[in-house]
């Protein structure tokens, strides 16, 4: 499958309007061109600063503009952080990624994630980031650093997503996206499935982000997680099946990116979760808890990759390892 930049809605639609397990073998197929498919990688993510976020997201519990009834919490240590990733490296996770509730990260800041992003680093683990907007120069020192992705979700299309926000614009997460781009990180950025839109918002995501001058290389596709108190708290719910199909059309048009399973993925059976799987999906996060809200957990985790025969992907060895190796041999 070659890799296009130039996709039209009316090329995603034809994707999207096909029989679904037409759809799904096609995007196994693609999958396969490109990855190992019983290959999963694995991501732990913790959140470093919760809540009393000035953001309006409608979906959000940590918003607060709304009574989710979270409680906030200060910035955890660097300490305690390290403790985190260490945990997550002895349980299979290859990414480690950090979660601030901020708008933007304030330059007070900056020494705080620059320091664990170094720490987190030096375990071998990949590290990720998500800390609101950046400007060019925070994108830059958090390269230096060593931060290896920064996931900047899209939310969902540019049409529906004053529905959603209106605290920032859908420019501004596209100015980030280019920040972390021109510094020369990875870019990790998606969306969410189910606050209410309809097909032509789910099509107008995934073009915004197959026509990008580079696809991201991590795309989350999550599902809505209702919160009371958040003003999406009752919205329908939306079929399983749309959002595998969302999956699979994300596989075909970006057939080297990694697609993950991310928010709602604990409401899922083990069965959606290997058609998600077959539908081209070969990321997910694993832990008790995605931020804040309820994740499938490890060992849940552990009997459905013995189930369906998948095997986690190995943390890359880092620069200090590969030294080390290539001077014994």
């Amino acid at each position: 499958m070659q890799v296009r930049n130039d996709w039209s809605r009316e090329e995603i639609q034809a994707l999207y309007d096909q029989p679904f397990l037409d759809l799904v073998f096609k995007a196994q197929q693609v999958h396969r061109e490109h990855f190992d498919a019983n290959t999963i990688q694995v991501s732990t993510l913790l959140s470093i600063k919760t809540g009393k976020c000035p953001e309006d997201c409608k979906y959000c519990s940590q918003s607060a503009h709304y009574d989710s009834k979270l409680e906030a919490e200060k910035r955890i240590a660097v300490e305690k952080v390290i403790s985190e990733a260490k945990e997550a490296l002895a349980s299979g996770s290859s990414r480690f990624c950090m979660g601030a509730a901020w708008r933007n990260p304030h330059e007070r800041d900056m020494p705080y994630v620059i320091e664990m992003v170094k720490e987190v680093k030096a375990l071998g683990l990949e590290t990720c980031m998500t800390l609101g907007m950046l400007n060019q120069s925070q994108a830059e020192r958090l390269k230096e650093a060593g931060l290896d992705y920064y996931n900047h979700n899209l939310d969902t299309s540019r049409e529906y997503y004053s529905h959603i926000i209106s605290t920032r614009t859908f420019d501004d997460r596209l100015d980030t996206l280019d920040f972390v781009r021109k510094a020369g990180m990875k870019v990790c950025s998606g969306g969410i499935v189910g606050l209410g839109e309809n097909r032509n918002d789910r099509i107008g995501l995934l073009q915004e982000l197959a026509t990008l001058p580079a696809h991201p290389e991590s795309v989350p596709i999550n599902m809505l997680v209702p919160i009371e108190g958040t003003p999406l708290a009752d919205v329908e719910k939306l079929d399983v099946t749309e959002w595998i199909r969302t999956i699979a059309v994300a596989r075909i048009i970006m057939p080297t990116s990694y697609i993950r399973l991310s928010a709602g993925r604990e409401a899922l059976s083990d069965s959606d979760q290997a058609l998600a799987f077959m539908a081209g999906a070969n990321s997910l996060f694993s832990g008790e808890k995605l931020l804040t809200t309820p994740n499938a957990g490890e060992g849940k985790d552990k009997q459905l990759f013995n189930k369906l025969g998948l095997k986690a992907e190995k943390a890359k060895p880092t620069v200090a390892e590969l030294s080390v190796d290539a001077m014994a041999s």
